[in-house]
C-alpha cells in the first residue's frame, strides 16, 4: 500500500471514533471579580496594609485543580483587585497552618516556579490566543510569562514586561501586591473592558498542588476558556509609549596566535567599544513598533554542550536574544527559526491587532549569513560573511472558541539567490476538546552560485537538483495536519506530515525533506486514590514514514509509562518496542532500547533529575551499522542557603561495535553552575564547562545587576582552554573580556 494511501482510511476510523465519544461542552457560568477604582496610586509594601485594600472585594481560591479534582483548597488564599488611571494592582492574602513549611528563594526573575507562588492571568482580548502571566513569590520575586492558545498551552519564560512587586511573610502565612500598568499590556479600545481571568496558588509539599479561583474540568485540555471574568475597568488607557533602551559595551578579545602549537600565548585584539540603540512605539493598546540599530545580540549566558556525535542534522539552540523573543507565539517552530538571522545590522517589528485581525512584520539586514540545507538523511550548515535581508509577514483571523486561520510569508534575499516561503495555517476546535489543524507551505528557492562557498554531490530524494550552491532554482511544499483529542482519562493524537524533496526555508531550521509520514498515539490517565501515587499515565506512540520515492525510511511503536508519585517524585519507562530505520541505504532492523527518566524535588533544598537510554543505537556514518550503547544525563541541584545555588550537570554516550566490542565512541560533557543572590537585582554566577568530545573546558563568571528587566549592568569573561595532551595539558586559546550596560528611558 502507498504511504499516501495509509493516511485516509486511519482518517475515516478516528472520525467514526469522535461520533461514538461526544463529549458535552462546559456551560457552566463564569465565575467574576470586580475591579475597584481608586484615585491615588499605591506603594508597594507586600503587606496590604494601604487602607485602599479595605475598598476591594475580595475572592478566595477554593478549588484545589492538581493533584485533586476540583477538591477543596488545603489552604486558604485570599484576592483583591484594585486599580487607578496608570496601574492594576492586585493584593493576596496566602495562609498557612505550618508557614515553616513555604518553599522560597532570593533568585534571579524567573527562577520561581518551584517555590510558593501566586499567579495572575490576564487573556485581555478573550480569544483564548494569548495570555500574560504574573507570578510572585514569597520574597518578592517576580516571574512573568506568556501562555500562547495552542493545545499544550505552552508557557514562554523569555517574556519579560516592566511591572512591580512585593511580598512579606508572618505568622499566618505570607501576603504579596502587584502594579501593572496598563502601558506594559495590550487590549481593545473599549470604554469599559472585560477580560478573562484566573488566579493560582503554587503549593508545592508533599505534591506540588495548585489551588485555583475557578473549578477547572479535566474534560477540557485548555485552561483560559475556562477561565473567570475581570470586570469593572471603565476609561483605561495604553499606548502614547515611546521608550529608548541605549547600550554600550566595552570588550577586550585574544587567541592563542597558533592553535598547532600549545606554546603559543594569547594575542589581544585592541579594546573595542559599541554602541547601539533600541526603540519601541507604541501609540495606542493595539499597536506596538519595535526597532534595533547596531544592535547587540550577544548571550550573557552560554550555550550548554550538546552531544553533537552520530547526529547528522543541525542542532536546535533556544533564542535568547531579547528582540527576537517578541512575537514568537505568532511564528511557527523550524519554518522560522530566529537564530538564522545571525548577526543583524538593524531590524524592526510591526505586532498589531485590530479587532479579531493579528498582523506582524519583521525585517533584518544580516551582516553574515548561515544557510541549513536540509535532506532525508542528513543536513548541512554553511556559514558565510554574505549580506541578506529577512522578511518575516504573519496575519492571523481569530474565529473565536480558540479557532483561527492564518497565513504567513518568509523571505530572505541575497545577492544571486534568494528564498520566499508562503504558508497558511488553522486550528478548528469541536465539541469541547476536539481539534483539528494544520499547516501548509510553498517556497521557492534560487540558490547563489559559489561552489567554493559549499560544493555538494548530495540529491535531494530523485530529483535533478543537489545541495551544493550551483545555481539552481526548485520549488517545494509542506504539509501537516493533525487531529487531536484529550479528556479526563484519555488522549488520542493522529497526524500527518509531507515533506518534499525540495524544501527549504532559509529563514527555518527545516533539517529533513523527502518524507511522507504518519504518526499516532493513544494516552490514558488514571488518579489513584489514597496512594502515594498522583497520578499514572500509559500511553504508546507508533509512527511510520516513507520517502517520495516509495520507500521505507522509519517505523517505530513505543509504549509510555509516567507515574507521579508524592514528594514531587515522577518515573518514566519507555520501550522501543519496533524501531526499523533506512540510513543511508542500508536497512537497519530492530533497534531496540530502554528509555528512562527520574525526576525528584522532594525538600527545597534539593532537586535531582536523571534521564538515560540503554540498548540499541545506528552508528550514523558512510557505512551505518547497528550498535550497543547508552546515553545518559544528570542533573543535580543544591540550595544550602535561599540565596545560594549550586548546579551540576553531566551527560555521556557511549557506543560499541555488537560483534568486537571495539569502541565507536565515547565521551562526557560536565558543566556545573554556582550562583549567589546578594539582593533580587544582583547576583554572581560561574559556569564551568568541560567537554571530552571536543577536549575543550570553559569558564564563564560574570556579575549582572538588573534594576529591572530592561535597565541591566553586566560584567563578565570567557576563557576558553584546550587539552593538548599529557605533555602540556589545559591551555587557553581563546580568552574574552566584556562589559555592558543598558538603560530603558520612557518618555
Amino acid at each position: 500500500m502507498r504511504p499516501r494511501l495509509l493516511f485516509y482510511p486511519v482518517v475515516f476510523l478516528l472520525l467514526f471514533f469522535t461520533v461514538n465519544n461526544y463529549c458535552q461542552k462546559n456551560s457552566s457560568e463564569k465565575l467574576l471579580m470586580k475591579a475597584v477604582k481608586i484615585d491615588k496610586p499605591i506603594e508597594l509594601t507586600g503587606k496590604l496594609d494601604n487602607p485602599f485594600w479595605a475598598s476591594a472585594e475580595p475572592v478566595e481560591l477554593k478549588y484545589e485543580i492538581n493533584p485533586g479534582d476540583n477538591t477543596p483548597a488545603a489552604q486558604k488564599t485570599l484576592v483583591y483587585c484594585l486599580y487607578d488611571n496608570k496601574y492594576l494592582y492586585f493584593g493576596f492574602k496566602c495562609f498557612d497552618t505550618n508557614p515553616e513549611q513555604i518553599r522560597a528563594n532570593l533568585t534571579d526573575r524567573d527562577k520561581i516556579f518551584q517555590d510558593d507562588y501566586v499567579v495572575v492571568i490576564l487573556d485581555t482580548y478573550g480569544d483564548y490566543n494569548k495570555a500574560y502571566e504574573f507570578c510572585v513569590n514569597p520574597f518578592g520575586i517576580k516571574g512573568d510569562l506568556l501562555r500562547s492558545g495552542d493545545d499544550d498551552e505552552e508557557e514562554d519564560e523569555s517574556f519579560d514586561l516592566i511591572w512591580e512587586a512585593s511580598a512579606a511573610r508572618n505568622e499566618n502565612g505570607w501576603t504579596a501586591e502587584m502594579a501593572i500598568p496598563f502601558s506594559s499590556l495590550n487590549f481593545s479600545n473599549n470604554d469599559e473592558q472585560t477580560w478573562l481571568l484566573e488566579v493560582l496558588r503554587n503549593l508545592p509539599r508533599e505534591s506540588r498542588k495548585q489551588i485555583s479561583w475557578v473549578p477547572i474540568d479535566r474534560n477540557i485540555p485548555v485552561l483560559m476558556p475556562q477561565a473567570g471574568l475581570l470586570k469593572g475597568l471603565k476609561n483605561i488607557e495604553s499606548g502614547g509609549k515611546l521608550e529608548f533602551l541605549p547600550y554600550i559595551i566595552g570588550q577586550l578579545s585574544g587567541k592563542e596566535s597558533n592553535e598547532s602549537d600549545p606554546n603559543s600565548s594569547i594575542k589581544y585584539d585592541p579594546v573595542i567599544g559599541r554602541v547601539g540603540m533600541g526603540i519601541n512605539y507604541s501609540p495606542n493598546a493595539s499597536f506596538n513598533l519595535d526597532a534595533v540599530i547596531n544592535p547587540d545580540f550577544s548571550q550573557i549566558e552560554s550555550d550548554a554542550d550538546q552531544i553533537s556525535v552520530n547526529t547528522t542534522f543541525a542542532l536546535d539552540y533556544d533564542e535568547k536574544r531579547p528582540f527576537f523573543l517578541v512575537g514568537k507565539e505568532l511564528l511557527p517552530n523550524r519554518i522560522f527559526y530566529s537564530r538564522s538571522i545571525n548577526d543583524p545590522l538593524y531590524a524592526g517589528r510591526i505586532i498589531g491587532k485590530a479587532g479579531a485581525l493579528t498582523y506582524m512584520y519583521m525585517g533584518a539586514y544580516d551582516r553574515n549569513t548561515i544557510f541549513v540545507i536540509p535532506g532525508d538523511d542528513n543536513s548541512s550548515t554553511v556559514a558565510s560573511s554574505m549580506k541578506s535581508i529577512a522578511n518575516v509577514g504573519r496575519i492571523r483571523y481569530d474565529l473565536g472558541d480558540e479557532n483561527y486561520v492564518g497565513g504567513m510569508i518568509f523571505s530572505r534575499n541575497l545577492d544571486g539567490g534568494h528564498n520566499y516561503v508562503l504558508g497558511v495555517d488553522w486550528k478548528y476546535k469541536f465539541w469541547s476538546n476536539w481539534y483539528f489543524s494544520g499547516s501548509g507551505y510553498f517556497s521557492q528557492t534560487k540558490e547563489i552560485q559559489d561552489s567554493t562557498l559549499f560544493n555538494s554531490s548530495r540529491y535531494f530524494g530523485d530529483t535533478e537538483y543537489n545541495a551544493g550552491f550551483n545555481g539552481e532554482s526548485y520549488s517545494g511544499s509542506v504539509l501537516q495536519v493533525e487531529l487531536n483529542h484529550s479528556d479526563r482519562l484519555y488522549n488520542f493524537e493522529l497526524s500527518y506530515s509531507d515533506y518534499s524533496p525540495t524544501f527549504q526555508t532559509y529563514d527555518g531550521l527545516f533539517t529533513l525533506i523527502n518524507s511522507r509520514q504518519v504518526s499516532m498515539g493513544h494516552g490514558f490517565v488514571f488518579y489513584p486514590q489514597n496512594s502515594i501515587l498522583d497520578k499514572i499515565s500509559i500511553s504508546m506512540q507508533g509512527a511510520l514514514r516513507f520517502n517520495y520515492s516509495g520507500l521505507k525510511k522509519e517505523q517505530f511503536a513505543s509504549p509510555n509509562l509516567t507515574l507521579t508519585f508524592k514528594g514531587q517524585t515522577s518515573v518514566n519507562l519507555s520501550y522501543l518496542l519496533v524501531n526499523d530505520e533506512n540510513f543511508f541505504g542500508a536497512d537497519l532492523k530492530g533497534v531496540n532500547r530502554a528509555q528512562f527518566s527520574i525526576s525528584t524535588r522532594p525538600i527545597n533544598e534539593i532537586y535531582f533529575y536523571l534521564s538515560g537510554s540503554v540498548g540499541d543505537f545506528i552508528r550514523r556514518s558512510a557505512t551505518p551499522t547497528v550498535g550497543k550503547g547508552h546515553s545518559l544525563s544528570v542533573q543535580l541541584q543544591l540550595k544550602p542557603t535561599s540565596k545560594f545555588d549550586i548546579t551540576f550537570s553531566y551527560s555521556r554516550s557511549r557506543l560499541d561495535n555488537k560483534e568486537t566490542g571495539s569502541i565507536y565512541y565515547d565521551g562526557n560533557i560536565y558543566r556545573g553552575t554556582a550562583i549567589y543572590q546578594f539582593t533580587s537585582q544582583i547576583f554572581f554566577r560561574t559556569i564551568l564547562q568541560y567537554n571530552t568530545f571536543s577536549q575543550t573546558f570553559q569558564v564563564y563568571p560574570l556579575f549582572s545587576y538588573k534594576l529591572n528587566a530592561f535597565t541591566t549592568f553586566f560584567a563578565g569573561a570567557t576563557s576558553n582552554y584546550h587539552n593538548y595532551g599529557d605533555d602540556y595539558g589545559f591551555q587557553n586559546t581563546d580568552q574574552q573580556y566584556f562589559i555592558k550596560m543598558q538603560y530603558l528611558l520612557g518618555i
